[in-house]
């Protein structure tokens, strides 16, 4: 059983969430908060497996905040940020701190239980929405993209077909279909492409995709 908790202060929200995530196989919603204290806390009394985390609740740095204290647990859940299109420097401080994806608010009901179960299993989910977004407005382009793209030269052709779905936000078994590949070969293509390019996640691997302009080709 999946362990779900989720934070938002936004009523309509939490109600959205809990609508999708409730009364599902291998999935249970075990608390939910308004702000980044009651998050930091329910984290710490319900042990969840996946914390899904506004940005942004009663003050800018809130969900931040409680980023960093659930991270600080001695087993902390795999943790989402919940955003909008209003990206900014939050975002990559999220990252930074731990986080182990980035979700719309709007997101579709299958690709949010998807993302849980990605969570759930180890990996890290960021909709290619947010990282376009992101990069776009994070970086200085040359400077930024330039490493990148020697970085994804180091990778053999089919890595770069790799990160290329990764950044597209293709799980394993995703990946495996569309290149006619088993997943266990997936898995290893993912870890050799992740040792290469110096990433800690699939995150900062789909990231560094948009850099080195992957997917404007």
């Amino acid at each position: 059983m999946i362990r779900v908790m989720f934070a938002d202060d936004e009523d309509l929200v939490r109600a959205s969430l809990r609508t999708m995530l409730s009364d599902l196989d291998g999935i249970e919603v075990v608390a939910e908060a308004a702000d980044g204290a009651e998050a930091a806390e329910a984290a710490r009394s319900h042990h969840p497996d996946v914390a899904l985390l506004d940005i942004k609740m009663t003050t800018d740095d809130d969900g931040l905040q409680a980023l960093r204290a659930i991270m600080a647990l001695p087993h902390p859940p795999a943790a989402a940020m919940l955003t909008t299109f209003d990206i900014d420097d939050y975002v990559s401080r999220a990252l930074s701190i731990g986080a182990k994806g980035f979700l719309l608010k709007d997101i579709r009901p299958a690709s949010l239980v998807q993302a849980v179960r990605d969570l759930a299993h180890g990996g890290a989910v960021l909709d290619p929405g947010v990282a376009a977004r992101m990069v776009r407005a994070h970086r200085d382009e040359q400077r930024a993209a330039e490493p990148a793209r020697e970085l994804l030269e180091s990778l053999s052709e089919r890595e770069r077909e790799v990160v290329t779905l990764i950044a597209r936000g293709l799980s394993n078994s995703e990946i495996g279909t569309t290149l006619f590949l088993s997943e266990a070969t997936v898995k290893g293509y993912v870890s050799s492409v992740l040792t290469k390019i110096g990433a800690a996640n699939r995150v900062q691997a789909a990231l560094l995709a948009y850099r080195g302009g992957l997917l404007e080709r």
